[in-house]
């Protein structure tokens, strides 16, 4: 009676994954839980591509920046400079948005120097303000996906769940036999969700101080600048 008994319990789950096989789990998800594995799959997707873009954009401005930094303090025509630069290099935009609000500002003469400097130095603190929100544009996704993905793949963990119970009130059998496949389908959804927040976590912590970084250099450069701007207003 024993071996009939096991034998008809395997037999009530002859697709039933026996080792862990990540596809062959999906495959056997139920379509809600398959639904909510794709879409975390999807976003797992999405931000290795935004860890790998920022990565690589950091960088290629992070050394765009120091160039135009060396090279603007040494340049015999800076308008010049910025104006072939600033198409690709948010130091040349702070720059330029100084001495754009200068010229607008002494285009009739200099009446108010004290006016002047301060107009000059709101006009770059908007502009590093503007470049560190342009930066920092795509760092929300990740946020969303490390405070999200979790709870999502809980959903689709409890749905599996629930979805395993009335299978054993259907089969009237309560036997791991027929109750772990859908748990362990289950719980694959909650370990995608991990898989996807994880790496966003610690991308988004990481590039958030990037930017913060990267902001606070530019904030010192439209410092410089504007100490000389100051002194050049001096001397008018």
């Amino acid at each position: 009676m024993i071996p009939t008994l096991l034998a008809a319990g395997a037999s009530a789950v002859p697709d039933a994954p026996t080792r862990l096989d990540p596809l062959t789990l999906f495959l056997h998800a139920d379509i809600v839980v398959q639904l909510v594995i794709l879409g975390l799959v999807l976003a797992s997707i999405w931000v290795w591509t935004i860890i790998v873009s920022f990565s690589l954009r950091m960088r290629r401005v992070g050394r765009n920046s120091a160039a135009f930094d060396r090279e603007f303090w040494d340049a015999d025509d800076p308008a010049g400079l910025i104006a072939r630069r600033r198409r690709d290099n948010p130091f040349a935009r702070v720059a330029g948005a100084g001495i754009a609000e200068l010229d607008a500002s002494t285009e009739d003469g200099v009446r108010d120097r004290e006016g002047v400097r301060q107009r000059v130095a709101m006009a770059m603190e908007g502009q590093v303000a503007t470049e560190a929100d342009a930066l920092s544009g795509r760092l929300n996704f990740l946020a969303t996906t490390g405070s999200v993905a979790p709870f999502v793949g809980l959903f689709g963990t409890v749905w599996g769940i629930m979805n395993s119970f009335f299978q054993i009130g259907s089969q009237q059998n309560a036997s791991l036999a027929v109750v772990a496949p859908g748990i362990s389908e289950a719980l694959f959804a909650t370990a995608i969700g991990l898989f996807a927040a994880i790496p966003a976590v610690i991308a988004y912590n990481r590039f958030s101080h990037r930017v913060n970084a990267y902001e606070a250099r530019m904030q010192r450069f439209a410092d410089r600048v504007h100490a000389q701007i100051g002194r050049e207003l001096e001397r008018s």
